[in-house]
């Protein structure tokens, strides 16, 4: 098992500084800055929780992974299974419904919609920890995804950033100003608020960077900065550069089930799952690798080497911001984290008419000659998604390990390299990095923050700041999890979930294969109380009968892809008086052959 040192953190706020610099080794203490730290917040989009490689994976991550080295690896942090929710409660450290953003508007059902918490835009009172930091003096600044409102005035300029070009939708194109899913008319970026275009040499990962760079050199260098880079890597559409994509040529040939295996004993090597762990769960009617054609299985590893080297060309540029604050002399005095919003992406782009007729009307290429490149609309599909989760089951959209159980990285002034057991969640990274930088409270009629300081347990003052009878909940979508002691009940809905509980015993079953629900009636009946006094807390409204994840994907696309391509009404217009009139010439060919029919003979 790789052994990691035990944290030591000497003080963070000023209030602090001047007591713990008597007792410190006068080295850290020597070495505290004055002024207030930086703070870069690194998302990535869909990563697994070994998709880095200080976490096991297979892509090159050298820049991430020299962050974990230089400070803290969390192994139990768990974000919200969809990318919205999870970004709302990063940056305001408050539980998901009562930020606006309870879903996201692709698997909004009617009912839903616009109700308090389902706004799909941050709501009055939610401040988000750019706000905060503002406050204290801080420029504060955002590049990337955004994806918690639409319109303009929802955009960050209106929720605490001074500078901000941020992409409104679910996803994009990674190389050219375009939608990717027929749910968006166009790839809505703005700039400030304002509508924006894309430069002709656009890739996602170098723009994010380099736009943040121009923007730290054009604001005022004596103020602290927050730097929010919620990258687009590795959402879909999975593409690369080629030189980054060739050096995984050949990486993942042997196929979907041998990786999960490999991601299965590392994870037992490095200590994330015990010995002797159960392999995880596969979701039901999963492909076998063996079962493709010898062509199919070209394409789909293809497929995987171009989300490894989406990864790694995403750490490349990371690298390059590290090196401009390097160079800056800003990268000491600099608190980073790392994370993921959710697990690995299962959709697939060759299994579904509608899209299929979108690739045709967009001129989207999903074959091998041009995988990952300008034009190509890359995937994983759900089997490399399940591998890729490991030692986590299932995906991305559910509430399963494999959906929400990603990686953790916090680095900063003082911290030495550790790794942290304990749990955490994604609404307890706004309240810690306050609690670091010593913010003061929020305006009193602001939506208190639900989310826990993290700061005790980096400050080794703790070893966790949960206990054995608090609990932790998530909620998406009807997809749920709650956390009490070893103890996790989850519910997944359709069509790959059937809705029902299960309890499990993480602390002997990390991959959730023994379901408890009949062996221990008296704690699921206790995590189940447990649950509906969250859901009444927060406001989590019930799904409607019947609630598909799926089925409200394709209801919710078409209903906007007609609004987006409103010609198509011509086309389902002419397509269905085409089969009226061939339905009625048909009738009138019948009749006329019976009127003309010889009688039958006796």
């Amino acid at each position: 098992m790789v052994q990691f040192a035990r944290i030591r953190l000497p003080a963070i706020s000023a209030l602090c500084l001047l007591p713990l610099a008597i007792i410190a080794p006068a080295s850290v203490a020597e070495a505290q800055p004055s002024t207030k730290p930086n703070i870069v917040i690194i998302l990535v989009d869909d990563a697994a929780l070994m998709d880095f490689g200080i976490y096991g994976g297979e892509a090159n991550t050298p820049n991430i992974d020299a962050l974990a080295r230089r400070g803290a690896m969390f192994t139990q942090y768990r974000a919200s299974p969809l990318c919205s929710p999870s970004r709302a409660m990063l940056l305001t450290g408050i539980d998901n419904h009562r930020t606006g953003i309870a879903t996201i508007p692709e698997v909004l059902p009617e009912e839903q919609a616009g109700q308090p918490g389902y706004s799909m835009a941050l709501e009055p009172g939610v401040l988000t920890i750019a706000d905060r930091l503002r406050v204290e003096g801080y420029r504060t600044l955002m590049v990337g995804k955004w994806h918690m409102g639409e319109e303009p005035e929802e955009m960050p300029q209106a929720h605490g950033f001074d500078r901000s070009f941020a992409l409104a939708a679910s996803g994009a194109d990674n190389w050219e100003d375009r939608s990717y899913i027929p749910f968006y008319a166009d790839a809505p970026w703005f700039e400030d608020g304002a509508e924006a275009a894309l430069p002709d040499d656009f890739y996602s990962s170098e723009f994010i960077v380099d736009r943040m760079i121009e923007y730290l050199a054009a604001t005022d260098s004596e103020k602290p900065f927050l730097a929010y880079l919620p990258f687009q890597a590795i959402h879909i559409p999975v593409q690369a550069p080629p030189e980054f994509i060739a050096k995984y040529d050949g990486r993942y040939d042997a196929g979907w089930h041998v990786l999960r295996e490999e991601r299965h004993a590392r994870a037992i090597e490095l200590g994330l799952v015990p010995q002797g762990a159960a392999l995880a769960d596969l979701p039901p009617e999963l492909r076998q690798w063996d079962d493709l054609s010898a062509e199919e299985r070209e394409l789909y590893s293809a497929r995987m080497a171009v989300n490894a080297a989406m990864l790694d060309a995403m750490d490349y540029h990371i690298g390059r911001f590290v090196e401009h604050l390097k160079a800056s002399g800003q990268y000491e005095n600099t608190i980073f984290v790392v994370t993921s919003d959710n697990g690995p992406e299962p959709s697939r782009g060759d299994n579904n008419a509608a899209i299929g007729f979108y690739f045709r009307l967009t001129g989207y290429d999903i074959g091998l000659e041009n995988m990952g490149g300008r034009g190509s609309w890359g995937f994983i599909g759900p089997e490399w998604a399940s591998a890729a989760a490991t030692p986590g089951a299932w995906y991305k959209f559910y509430a399963t390990e494999g959906g929400i159980r990603v990686p953790l990285i916090m680095a900063g002034p003082g911290l030495e390299n550790a790794r942290i057991d304990s749990p955490a969640m994604v609404t307890d990274i706004a309240p810690t990095l306050l609690d670091w930088i010593g913010a003061r409270d929020a305006q009193d009629d602001a939506t208190p923050m639900s989310g826990r300081s993290l700061l005790p347990v980096l400050m080794g003052e703790a070893e966790s700041v949960y206990g054995d009878n608090d609990i932790r909940a998530i909620e998406v979508s009807g997809n749920s999890a709650l956390y009490k002691g070893d103890y996790k009940i989850t519910r997944s809905m359709p069509p790959v979930g059937d809705g029902r509980w299960r309890l499990f015993n993480l602390s002997l079953d990390p991959g959730e294969t023994n379901d408890l629900s009949e062996a221990k009636p008296d704690v699921l009946a206790d995590l189940l109380a447990e649950y509906a006094a969250y859901a009444k807390e927060q406001g989590v409204l019930e799904m409607p009968e019947g609630f598909d994840t799926v089925s409200q994907i394709r209801s919710n696309t078409t209903g906007r892809m007609l609004e987006n391509y409103p010609w198509l009404y011509l086309v389902l217009a002419g397509i269905l008086g085409l089969l009226l009139a061939t339905a009625w010439f048909a009738f009138r060919g019948i009749k006329r052959l019976r009127r003309t029919s010889p009688p039958p003979t006796t």
